[in-house]
């Protein structure tokens, strides 16, 4: 039983990591009742901006280490 609770609160934590990305790349409409402060649009956009950065990066580097591999054999 304690073990089903961990992996409960362990997958609700993940969920609200996968649910504030989504809310970030705008996949996701954010909370109408969260405060919103004009310090946390500074932190949500950087947020933003570096998680953009990130994910560029990651498809660069699939396409150096697995697509332009494939391609030139």
């Amino acid at each position: 039983m304690r073990r089903l609770l961990v992996n409960f609160a362990y997958n609700l934590h993940i969920m609200g990591i996968l649910r504030q990305m989504a809310e970030y790349l705008y996949l996701k409409k954010r909370d109408p009742n969260a405060p919103r402060t004009q310090w946390m649009k500074y932190m949500h956009g950087m947020n933003r901006i570096s998680l953009i950065m990130f994910l560029v990066a990651v498809v660069i580097m699939l396409v150096k280490l697995v697509i332009i591999p494939l391609v030139n054999k």
